[in-house]
């Protein structure tokens, strides 16, 4: 039975890993994206919490079988890590680490095209004109940061890609 219980404990540690890292490895920028990956990484996502918060759960009571029946100090220290595991997974479960990763361009400064010299001529960017203004951000920028706050033609804009 003491098998068994060994094998659970890293299978729910690895499921309850998998329900966070997975969704965080599909969506992560600059890598092409899917249909389907997309779709798994929100239901994964949305999800996770309720069955990392029900691993741990398991994952505590297993855990505790497993110490007190551990016979050795190593095997009461190998119940450890497993458990450290599931309760980070439990925790990540509930943060919102897509913003972590996309997170708005922070105090974005503007110049003029004829000084943007990180631009290149060939590079792609996304253009937006009101009122006789116009301005220009780079698609590799946007790319990362998602969106940007601006003022166009006195008019307050949010420009994503």
């Amino acid at each position: 039975m003491r098998r068994y219980g060994w094998w659970s404990l890293a299978l729910l540690a690895l499921v309850a890993a998998a329900m966070v890292l997975v969704p965080a490895y599909l969506i992560r920028p600059f890598a092409s994206q899917t249909e389907t990956a997309v779709s798994l990484s929100y239901a994964l996502r949305r999800w996770s919490p309720l069955v990392t918060g029900a691993i741990a759960a398991i994952v505590l009571v297993l855990a505790i079988g497993l110490w007190r029946r551990a016979g050795s100090r190593w095997r009461q220290v190998a119940v450890v890590p497993p458990v450290l595991l599931v309760l980070a997974a439990a925790w990540l479960a509930r943060q919102r680490y897509f913003e972590w990763m996309f997170a708005p361009l922070p105090n974005a400064q503007y110049v003029r095209a004829d000084d943007a010299a990180w631009v290149g001529a060939k590079d792609m960017v996304l253009t937006v004109a009101v009122g006789g203004d116009a301005v220009a951000y780079p698609v590799r920028q946007l790319a990362y940061h998602h969106l940007v706050q601006d003022v166009v033609g006195r008019v307050p804009i949010v420009a994503t890609y």
